[in-house]
């Protein structure tokens, strides 16, 4: 069966961090400010929500953040 038009490949995904320490640490301040006004209003469910995905968030951007070069 023949194609008469190529397809691109298919490119990389989106990156969840980013490629340089500058940004990288905005990144992970930002994350660190959201998650502290969930832990602010943690007796509320929507508080609860955003303090549970902000820190699960924040970890991981650590970890990048830590992975990259200076």
């Amino acid at each position: 069966m023949g194609q008469t038009g190529s397809t691109p490949p298919a490119g990389p995904l989106a990156q969840l961090f980013a490629k340089n320490r500058r940004d990288g640490a905005r990144m992970l301040s930002s994350g660190i400010v959201i998650t502290s006004v969930g832990w602010i209003r943690i007796d509320h469910p929507a508080g609860q929500a955003v303090a549970v995905l902000g820190s699960l968030v924040c970890l991981y951007w650590w970890s990048c953040y830590r992975r990259l070069e200076r």
